[in-house]
């Protein structure tokens, strides 16, 4: 049985078959001493009325029970102590067991009652063929019922394993590269969570496919800019030495060798699951240390020590700083401080601020908001501030300061995180 319905719908049939062979089973070999006892006990009583005493004659006591079989319209034997025939009426009836004490008895015909009355006879009544019920009926009308479940359970359970197939249909699409797959959730049981899980993970598949893609594309483009320069830059300098020149050189080599250092640490924060963040790191100190590079920038705030990886947390301080001097306005001001099991880093600067479109697409790869200074910069300096906030059980995002500047805002789990995925190297620090 390959298909799981089928094993469902035969595990249903089963189950029924069994019930109805239990219950023909109970019926047939229930045990003799049961609470119907004493009423067969008190019926025996009663019948004793109506019949001839042991010590009367045979015909006397024939003429009994033909009386009580045309009252009663039943099949009658009158039985003595050894279970001998002393009358009868009807249809022959099972003689009762030889360790019974009253109840049910079998015969070819169908069962029958057994009293056995005070004196030690005992009276065999059953209902004549037309008021009997078989054996052969009870199963029949159990059969019908588990026909009738069977009927009713495989639309059931066939509509269940229908959504477990288009939800495999829906993986092997995955599989062979249709990233837009989806399943419908239909329910709310196990299969329903299933399919929610599935899109789920196929929307953040292909969100991250489109985000590697993006970054492909843009870094072939962001790779060509400084590549022609220096291409250009080699044919002049041949021709004519020039320290200008040079110096220009130099620093489209160092912006290639800055974006290549980069994407490589985009990639890898984007492979593992979490960083070492077994070093104390006091991040008023990183900032300070970070903020002595540029002209026109302050430190202020609280020592704040943090759980994670001082190259990356470094990287994080100095992309913000560098955001700030390119994109912003000088002065720039660094606050740090500390709040309930976070710490927070402010950097903010005088410049005319973003739209409220950009605010969140500045954080994405490669991107630069329009009207400004595109050419300065790699285009992945937030994105990583982003990245390295959120290893850190953080996360970063612009704001305004009380005061109504410009500002970038990283907020840093102060608790420590348990387990780790081994330390990343934070790249080559830039100028």
């Amino acid at each position: 049985m390959r298909r799981l319905y089928h094993q469902f719908y035969l595990t249903i049939i089963a189950s029924l078959l069994g019930v109805v062979v239990m219950a023909g089973a109970l019926w047939r070999f229930a045990p003799n001493e049961t609470p119907s006892d004493q009423a067969f006990e008190m019926a025996g009583v009663l019948v004793a009325a109506h019949l001839a005493p042991a010590a009367a004659p045979a015909p006397a006591q024939q003429q009994a029970i033909n009386q009580l079989h045309a009252r009663l319209g039943l099949d009658v034997g009158l039985f003595d102590e050894d279970r001998r025939v002393l009358a009868a009426a009807g249809d022959p009836v099972p003689r009762p067991g030889a360790r019974q004490s009253g109840g049910w008895v079998y015969g070819r015909n169908g069962p029958a009652w057994a009293i056995r009355i005070p004196d030690g006879r005992w009276v065999v009544a059953r209902p004549p063929p037309r008021q009997r019920r078989p054996v052969l009926g009870i199963v029949v009308f159990l059969a019908a019922i588990a026909v009738l479940v069977a009927i009713c359970a495989y639309p059931l359970v066939r509509r269940l394993t229908r959504r477990l197939e288009r939800l495999q249909a829906g993986v092997d699409s995955l599989g062979a590269g249709d990233l837009g797959a989806r399943v419908k959730v239909e329910g709310k049981d196990e299969v329903a969570r299933l399919a929610a899980s599935f899109n789920r993970a196929a929307v953040r598949i292909e969100e991250l496919v489109g985000a590697h893609k993006m970054l492909l594309a843009n870094t072939s483009h962001e790779l060509r800019t400084p590549l022609a320069r220096i291409r250009l830059g080699i044919e002049l300098f041949e021709g004519a030495q020039d320290a200008k020149r040079k110096a220009n050189l130099e620093k489209d080599i160092a912006e290639l060798d800055t974006l290549i250092d980069e994407i490589l640490l985009t990639s890898r924060l984007d492979a593992v699951h979490a960083v070492d963040r077994s070093e104390d790191v006091d991040l008023l100190a990183v900032a300070a240390e970070e903020a002595a590079r540029y002209e026109h920038c302050s430190v202020a705030g609280e020592s704040v020590v943090v759980r994670g990886d001082r190259g990356l947390l470094q990287r994080m301080v100095r992309n913000l700083l560098d955001n700030a001097q390119q994109h912003g306005v000088a002065p720039i001001a660094v606050d740090v401080s500390r709040t309930d099991g976070e710490a927070t880093v402010l950097v903010s600067d005088h410049g005319p601020g973003i739209a409220p479109d950009d605010r969140e697409r500045i954080f994405s790869p490669f991107y630069r908001v329009c009207g400004g200074t595109g050419a300065v910069g790699t285009g992945l300096g937030l994105t990583l501030v982003r990245q390295i906030a959120r290893q850190h059980g953080g996360e970063a995002s612009w704001t305004l300061t009380p005061t109504g500047l410009n500002a970038i805002r990283v907020v840093v789990a102060r608790a420590p995180a348990v387990g780790a995925a081994g330390p990343i190297a934070s790249g080559r620090p830039t100028a």
